[in-house]
Formats: structure tokens, C-alpha cells, sequence
């Protein structure tokens, strides 16, 4: 019980530092270009990152989910809203689940 807080306290200390060392280090605007378009990508990245292993493992087999995600993405390049492109994923999960 006691290493436990010992490896929470490390977690929130490298937590902290994660946050606020760019802040004291960097303290002119960026101008290289890569720097600042990666910079720009990261929180999207982070978030695909996370979301589609969830996409893959919320239906009953990966495959209904991966066929719904290939369909929302079809979905959204076309032009469909959230709500169409959301109806389109839960109905495609539906059929392939219905039928296998």
C-alpha cells in the first residue's frame, strides 16, 4: 500500500512537468513551420488514437465495427451531418451483426 502512493505521487510530478515545462521553456512564439503544424495535429491525433480501438471493440466482432467505421468515413466525405453519419454507423453494425 505504501509503493502505491510513492508511484502516484512520481505519476502526478511527471504529469505536472508534462504541463508546465513548455510553458517555462518556451516563452517566444514558435516560428519554424513544422514545429507549429505539429504542434497543431497533436490533440487530433491523440483523440484518433484513442477513439478508434474503442470503435473496433464496442460491437460484438471487430469486423461490424470496423465496417461502420469505414462507412462513417465514407459518410462524412461525402457531406452527411453527425446525426446521419451516426445513424449510418449504428445501422451498418445492426446488418452485420444481423447476418452474421
Amino acid at each position: 500500500m505504501h509503493n502505491m502512493y510513492i508511484y502516484l505521487c512520481i505519476m502526478a510530478g511527471v504529469s505536472y512537468l508534462i504541463r508546465v515545462l513548455p510553458l517555462t521553456l518556451i516563452r517566444k512564439p514558435i516560428k519554424n513551420k513544422f514545429i507549429q503544424s505539429f504542434l497543431y495535429y497533436v490533440p487530433y491525433v491523440t483523440l484518433a488514437v484513442m477513439t478508434f480501438p474503442a470503435i473496433l471493440e464496442a460491437t460484438q466482432s471487430p469486423v461490424s465495427g470496423l465496417i461502420a467505421f469505414l462507412i462513417g468515413i465514407i459518410a462524412a466525405w461525402i457531406g452527411a451531418d453527425l446525426f446521419k453519419t451516426a445513424v449510418f454507423c449504428c445501422a451498418a453494425v445492426l446488418a452485420v451483426e444481423f447476418f452474421l
